[in-house]
């Protein structure tokens, strides 16, 4: 249950603290923490190679409980409901978004909604991120809605004029990968989206660093009253 979770409560510093919901291994951590965040991620399964204080529970019950505690949230339920190649497997998954988003919604705090291009539907006014806006070397498209006062801006998306590898093929000089299902290179996924300390799983579902550093920026900016650059 909710209250029986404990978790830090004090600053280390004067940093504002971002809750990171469904945190999985830690790829939008990292970026939040990078802009200037304390983070503390919550997943319901158990994440060893989390790189910050991590709580294993219900992360929407953590929500309605504790969400208030925190200056800013950051929520990813579970992409597998809207997944295509789920679809195709006729595996069946829980649809977390419209819970997570009350629950978002009742801590009365800034918050960013994330999810895959197959749960755009259910998304609200999302901006779409891809990480060649912010130079890194692959492709990967991830919906982010905002809200709790915050606006999002949506960057400029270059043309995809890079080929990719085929899904678990290796990556040719002058490529870039496709870092999803049963992947190879993770030496060198690791290497090029950020995340040293994931493995393969993680990898293929992770958020990369660089878009949740942008969206730190537009959160701090939020809690200050200043304005961000987009």
């Amino acid at each position: 249950m909710p209250d029986l979770i404990p978790f830090p409560r004090e600053r280390s510093g004067q940093r504002p603290r971002l809750l990171d919901a469904f945190c999985c291994q830690g790829g939008a951590a990292k970026g939040y923490a990078d802009a200037g965040f304390d983070v503390t991620g919550i997943d319901l399964n158990p994440q060893p190679r989390y790189p910050y204080p991590f709580i294993q529970g219900d992360a929407v019950a953590f929500l309605r409980a504790y969400g208030h505690e925190f200056d800013a949230i950051h929520a990813s339920p579970p992409c597998q409901h809207d997944s295509a190649c789920q679809r195709i497997q006729r595996n069946t998954h829980p649809d977390l978004i419209a819970p997570t988003r009350t629950a978002l919604k009742a801590t009365g705090r800034p918050w960013v909604l994330e999810n895959v291009g197959g749960a755009l539907p259910k998304l609200r006014r999302p901006v779409m991120l891809c990480v060649p806006m912010f130079g890194v070397r692959t492709y990967r498209h991830r919906y982010f809605e905002p809200g709790g006062g915050l606006t999002l801006p949506q960057p400029t998306h270059p043309e995809h004029t890079v080929p990719q590898a085929k899904m678990g093929r290796p990556v040719l000089e002058g490529w870039y990968g496709q870092h999803v299902g049963n992947f190879s290179g993770v030496a060198h996924a690791r290497e090029v989206m950020g995340v040293p300390w994931m493995n393969r799983d993680g990898i293929r579902e992770c958020i990369p660093p660089a878009y949740t550093a942008w969206l730190g920026t537009h959160l701090l900016a939020r809690l200050t009253g200043a304005e961000a650059a987009a």
